[in-house]
């Protein structure tokens, strides 16, 4: 007997109200995020159904005629329905009755999708907080639909007396997630901790990649890094922060993290649960907020990028503008046009292709020239006795001249005004003026 050497992907429709406020571009928009969703979850999209309503049914989402419309549909070829808001368990519940099929929300698909690309520890708990919190309102929503057969008449089996089977389950999430979050606060303590050494043992510039999923963050990122991390054509394909030094490295060291994609609708769960990812957009010195060029919401993609930005308190970061994936915007015509339309609306900005080597050169030059801004001019005296030092001044600092005569070597340094002046502590300690003129050899100026 021949085996399918692949399951068969699961069959979805996805569905939508469409309220007087949203206008026909704004829902197509929407929709075609759903489905993006969709197929990263694994799913095949088979049909799409929407209705126009003045509110949501409290009964079923849609209205009663269109609940049966979608049962026909369902049984022409589905295996669950999509639907493009935050619903209710009793709508879900409803709506699953009636049309024969699995019904999930926006927030379980997204969630769902978490789940099965969490990979460290930070991230798979942060999930698990996600969900517990999305499922502990369903859960006693779902009690009330059960009724009172739910209600235990006794406290055997770990209950108090009288406590239901549903009051049980919601307090054993209210523990997990408890643990789960003390375990997060530990992690989180250690990663500042962390970054507080290395920051002081190399003076680390911070650059974190911000932006819409699938604008192409993770390519990008391995162009300016020349690091080997994920790159797939799907939504929320990484949720793990990473982090790799700009390549070549230069001075200042400049240290480049990515971090999980936005989204329109993003639940404010997943942004709080998430916060460590996003910490790094909050802990850079610069923010690069990458938009994709070839998408023709990018500015909506754009707006929702920065409302996120805000919410987590980034808002007042420094940030570049770039719009990525110029080269996937139809003809070489339509490009040059695009690009300029995005350049008269948006002066500043950088459009590329992070696939195009002088474009992602480009834009290193670009971040390199925002880190330099800070740097300082000193003059250092090395002791010949204090030549371990070398290594650490050449590290960390560039090297612009160097002279010696018989008590040590004089070098003329370029680097930031911190690691500036340890350096001067660790080589000319008491600030005695040095021979060969009598001037202070540790003075600092502008270059």
């Amino acid at each position: 007997m021949i085996k399918d050497s692949e399951p068969k992907a699961r069959r979805a429709i996805v569905a939508a109200v469409q309220l007087p406020a949203v206008s026909d571009a704004e829902l197509a928009a929407s929709l075609a995020e759903l489905r993006q969703l969709a197929k990263t979850l694994g799913f095949e999209v088979v049909q799409t159904f929407t209705q126009r309503r003045a509110g949501f049914d409290s009964a079923g989402y849609f209205g009663v005629g269109k609940r049966e419309e979608l049962r026909a549909m369902v049984e022409s070829g589905a295996d669950a329905i999509l639907v493009d808001h935050e619903i209710s368990p009793s709508q879900a519940h409803n709506l699953e009755k009636e049309a024969g099929c699995e019904v999930m929300d926006r927030t379980m698909v997204i969630l769902e999708i978490f789940h099965r690309h969490a990979r460290s520890r930070a991230a798979r708990a942060q999930v698990e907080i996600a969900r517990l919190g999305y499922m502990a309102p369903r859960m006693r929503e779902a009690a009330k639909l059960a009724g009172p057969k739910d209600r235990a008449r006794s406290g055997t089996g770990g209950r108090s007396g009288g406590e239901s089977h549903g009051e049980l389950d919601r307090r054993k999430i209210r523990d997990r997630i408890a643990e789960l979050q003390k375990e997060l606060d530990g992690m989180k303590l250690e990663r500042q901790t962390q970054r507080a050494r290395r920051h002081e043992r190399q003076g680390l510039a911070r650059v974190a990649l911000v932006g819409y999923t699938n604008a192409g963050k993770s390519t990008l990122m391995r162009a300016l890094t020349g690091s080997q991390v994920l790159v797939a054509n799907k939504l929320f394909a990484t949720l793990d922060t990473t982090v790799r030094a700009l390549a070549p490295e230069g001075i200042p060291r400049v240290l480049v993290s990515d971090t999980v994609g936005f989204i329109k609708n993003l639940p404010h769960a997943l942004v709080a649960s998430f916060k460590s990812t996003l910490d790094e957009a909050l802990e850079a010195s610069l923010l690069v907020h990458v938009v994709d060029a070839s998408d023709p919401g990018c500015e909506r993609q754009l707006v929702v990028t920065e409302e996120v930005l805000e919410e987590i308190g980034a808002k007042d970061v420094p940030r570049l503008l770039v719009f990525n994936k110029i080269d996937c915007a139809s003809e070489a015509p339509g490009q040059r046009e695009l690009e300029a339309s995005l350049r008269a609306r948006h002066p500043e900005c950088i459009v590329m292709s992070a696939r195009r080597e002088l474009d992602v050169e480009k834009l290193r030059d670009t971040i390199r020239a925002f880190f330099r801004q800070g740097l300082v001019e000193a003059e250092l005296f090395l002791p010949w006795a204090a030549q371990k030092l070398r290594g650490e001044i050449f590290s960390t600092c560039e090297v612009l001249e160097e002279r010696a005569d018989g008590e040590g070597a004089f070098l003329r340094v370029r680097g930031e005004p911190a690691a500036l002046k340890l350096l001067q502590e660790q080589t000319n300690p008491s600030g005695r003026k040095i021979g060969g003129g009598g001037g202070n050899r540790t003075r600092v100026r502008k270059p």
